[in-house]
C-alpha cells in the first residue's frame, strides 16, 4: 500500500532522514520504533503529505505523493485517519461533536446519518451513550477512544498512531494496543504505529521497523526482530521498560 523509497530530509543543518526505505503492507500492523529525536514523526508527516522530502519518493497505492498537486493530494489525504498522542480533542465540543467534526467538514450527509455514523464508531471502539459528554468528563483512556472513533468516522484505508498510549495505565495501554487489532481484523485498517511501547507493541503488530539514525535498519516480524544480531537493536530493547529478550 505506502513504498518509501531512499527519503531523505534534512532542516537547516540537521539531517534527520538519510535514506529511508520501507514498505508497509496492506492490511497490516506495523510499529515504527527507535529513539526519541530519531525522526520518526518527521517520517510519519512525510507520509501523510504535510512535509517535501529533499530526495526521494512515497507511493501510496501507486501514486507518488511528492510529485503530486495539493488538490490530488488533499484526496489521497482521504485514505488516511490520525490519532495524535494527545488525542487532540476540541475541549469546547462533545464527544458527537468531535466525532462528527470530519463528517461536517469532508462530507454532504444529513444530521440524521451523521448522528448515525458517530454512534457506530463509538460502538466499534467500545463506548455507548457518551454523545454528549465533553472531554474534561472522559478519562485518559475514554479519550484516546474517541480519538480513534473521529479518527475512522471518514472510513479511511490507513490510520497512522502517534504514540497512542501516552499518558495511559498499563491496563489502559493494553485495552488501546487490542482495540487497534480489532480494527484492523473488523475493518481491514493498514495501521501504522510510533512508538516506545515495546511491550505491548510486539504482542499487536505483524512487522517492527526499526529507525536509527536517519534509517530503517530493519523491518520483520517482532519474533525475528528481538533475535536479531545488532547491538543498536539490542541496547534499544533493553532500555524500554524492562523487556524481556
Amino acid at each position: 500500500m505506502i513504498e518509501i523509497i531512499n527519503l531523505h530530509k534534512k532542516f537547516g543543518k540537521l539531517e534527520v532522514l538519510k535514506g529511508v526505505n520501507l514498505i508497509l503492507k496492506k492490511g497490516e500492523i506495523t510499529a515504527i520504533i527507535g529513539r526519541s529525536g530519531c525522526g520518526k514523526t518527521v517520517l510519519v508527516k512525510h507520509i501523510v503529505g504535510l512535509l517535501k522530502p529533499d530526495k526521494g519518493k512515497i507511493i501510496v497505492d501507486g501514486e507518488d505523493i511528492t510529485a503530486i498537486s495539493e488538490k490530488k493530494l488533499k484526496y489521497i489525504r482521504r485514505k488516511f485517519g490520525m490519532l495524535f498522542q494527545e488525542g487532540a480533542l476540541f475541549d469546547s465540543m462533545t464527544v458527537a461533536e468531535n466525532i462528527a467534526f470530519p463528517l461536517k467538514e469532508h462530507t454532504n450527509l444529513s444530521e440524521k446519518e451523521i448522528k448515525k455514523i458517530v454512534k457506530e464508531k463509538l460502538a466499534l471502539v467500545g463506548l455507548k451513550d457518551i454523545e454528549k459528554k465533553m472531554p474534561n468528563e472522559l478519562s485518559g483512556g475514554m479519550k484516546k477512544r474517541v480519538a480513534l472513533a473521529r479518527a475512522i468516522a471518514l472510513e479511511p484505508e490507513i490510520v497512522i498512531y502517534d504514540e497512542p498510549t501516552t499518558g495511559l495505565d498499563p491496563m489502559a495501554s493494553v485495552s488501546i494496543y487490542e482495540l487497534i487489532q480489532d480494527m484492523e481484523k473488523r475493518l481491514k485498517i493498514t495501521s501504522i504505529i510510533i512508538t516506545h511501547d515495546v511491550p505491548n507493541v510486539f504482542a499487536v503488530a505483524n512487522r517492527i521497523a526499526v529507525l536509527h539514525e536517519g534509517k530503517i535498519i530493519a523491518c520483520d516480524t517482532p519474533e525475528n526482530i528481538v533475535k536479531l544480531d545488532k547491538p543498536e537493536i539490542q541496547a534499544f530493547l533493553k532500555t524500554q521498560m524492562k523487556f524481556k529478550l
